[in-house]
């Protein structure tokens, strides 16, 4: 049986529901993200936070990678319906950026100091620098080489893909294994500036790759064949 809250929601306006989580105790507000239908209800059976990544299209747990977890303790709607307020208890940090909040970009004439990021040392290194780059869309292309690659544009991006591949090549031909992987490294450093210049999460990638995990080069091929088909 659904819990009284998902009948409430009109899912036929938008499948995704705006969520903000606050903290129990403080009333502090910690994050914004995303529900599905399914995300909501998990969240309402286990007590525990679960979200809709828009940029891996997938469900995600809060906490699942960095141990961050956060239990509902209470869950309240708007006047219309179609945004939701958790309280939650948070066990260590909200953003992924290290930070107890992921609102502490002060909007003001006078600045606040920010507050000191903490380590977190369980998200992967992709996701990491995904979403560096995504914080670099805003910084001093003056002071960031990754600033500057997006604010060249696309061409320069892409040329600095085919580059690097190049020389990934040429590291392969000459069976240096010290150069194969600092290559590799540069390859794929600038092919996540590619994808993040375009908001493709690599995790989408990722589960690509387990999509095609266990067809053969063959079946892989005519899948894909079949799907432009029609």
């Amino acid at each position: 049986m659904k819990p009284a809250l998902l009948n409430s929601i009109d899912w036929g306006k938008s499948p995704l529901l705006p969520v903000i989580a606050q903290d129990f105790t403080t009333n502090e507000v910690l994050m914004l993200a995303y529900m599905n239908e399914a995300s909501l209800q998990l969240t309402l059976e286990t007590g525990l936070a679960h979200y809709f990544s828009r940029s891996r299209q997938k469900l995600w747990k809060k906490g699942e990678s960095s141990g961050h977890f956060q239990y509902l303790k209470e869950a309240y709607l708007d006047c219309d319906s179609d945004t939701l307020l958790l309280k939650v208890e948070q066990v260590g940090v909200a953003c992924h950026t290290g930070r107890s909040t992921c609102f502490f970009n002060r909007i003001d004439v006078r600045e606040a100091p920010k507050e000191p990021a903490c380590k977190i040392e369980n998200y992967n290194i992709q996701d990491k620098i995904y979403h560096i780059i995504q914080e670099r869309k805003n910084a001093d292309p003056k002071t960031s080489y990754v600033a500057s690659l997006l604010h060249k544009g696309e061409n320069s991006i892409l040329k600095k893909v085919v580059e690097e591949a190049g020389e990934f090549c040429f590291a392969i031909k000459d069976n240096d294994s010290k150069e194969i992987v600092y290559e590799a490294a540069d390859l794929m450093f600038h092919t996540l500036v590619a994808l993040g210049a375009k908001n493709i999460h690599p995790d989408l990638i990722s589960q690509e790759l387990e999509r095609r995990f266990g067809l053969s080069g063959i079946e892989e091929k005519n899948s894909r064949n079949d799907s432009n088909s029609h």
